[in-house]
């Protein structure tokens, strides 16, 4: 089914690896049709609890995108954008469950883009990321000039754009860019932990707060009251809250199914 990409759904955890190592992974109109409907399908299974993205090996998460592959397929890079690159970045932003980004190595360019579009970040702190658009002349899309003022500030992002330089991913912890970057020999032990318990956390109460968290950054704070108390009427009715109310009184741990 897939070409590009290495895609497992077991014991409610899809995961997603970017598989073109032969390139650094990077984004071809195929690969990046791929992204999109593993995430799309991993929103239609209920089963699912968590997303995870990564990539195979351990030099690159993403390379960016494929340039020679862009202009074989004959379409401008508006085109490329909307049919291509928007529909991902919808995808992961819109999923109403957790998605984890593994950075196994670099992230540059789109590839950075794609990374910053998950929901949490943990890295190799041996790895870096880098918006390297500008050093071809482009300036950052697939949704970075909207994720990287938010994560950082305005005067951080334009430095961090305006030069392409690399931000070690020590850096990025520091400056809010990445939730985590820890030993790579730690990388996979860090993930599993963090992927065994969203595959356990209560999963629509993550939705909604994902939910607000996205309409938040351009919203006020009537509407931002307002969708909290929409989303916590809603939450009441979930067995969930049941289940964390009764845990919380019997001082024992919760059973969250994710519905």
């Amino acid at each position: 089914m897939y070409q590009n990409l290495i895609f497992e759904n077991r014991d409610g955890v899809v995961r997603i690896a970017l598989d073109r190592p032969d390139v650094f992974h990077a984004l071809s109109p195929a690969l990046i049709a791929e992204i999109t409907g593993a995430v799309q399908t991993a929103a239609e299974d209920d089963s699912v609890r968590v997303v995870f993205l990564t990539a195979t090996g351990e030099k690159a998460f993403c390379s960016g995108a494929d340039l020679k592959e862009a202009s074989a397929s004959g379409m401008n890079a508006g085109e490329i954008l909307r049919d291509y690159y928007e529909p991902m970045i919808t995808a992961i932003r819109d999923i109403p469950k957790p998605v984890v980004c593994r950075l196994n190595g670099l992230a540059v360019g789109a590839g950075c883009s794609l990374a910053l579009a998950c929901d949490t970040i943990i890295a190799a702190d041996d790895t870096y990321l880098s918006l390297l658009f500008v050093q071809i002349g482009l300036m950052p899309d697939a949704g970075a000039t909207f994720m990287l003022p938010r994560l950082i500030g305005t005067s951080r992002a334009f430095e961090l754009a305006s030069t392409g330089r690399r931000i070690p991913a020590v850096e990025a912890q520091q400056i809010g860019l990445i939730a985590h970057a820890v030993p790579r020999e730690s990388l996979d032990a860090e993930t599993d932990k963090l992927i065994a318990y969203y595959r356990h956390a209560p999963t629509r109460a993550i939705g909604e707060m994902k939910r607000a968290f996205n309409q938040s950054m351009h919203s006020t704070l009537p509407q931002m009251l307002e969708t909290e108390r929409e989303s916590q009427e809603m939450l009441f009715g979930t067995r969930d809250v049941g289940e964390g109310i009764a845990a919380f009184l019997e001082k024992r741990k919760a059973d969250f199914q994710g519905y």
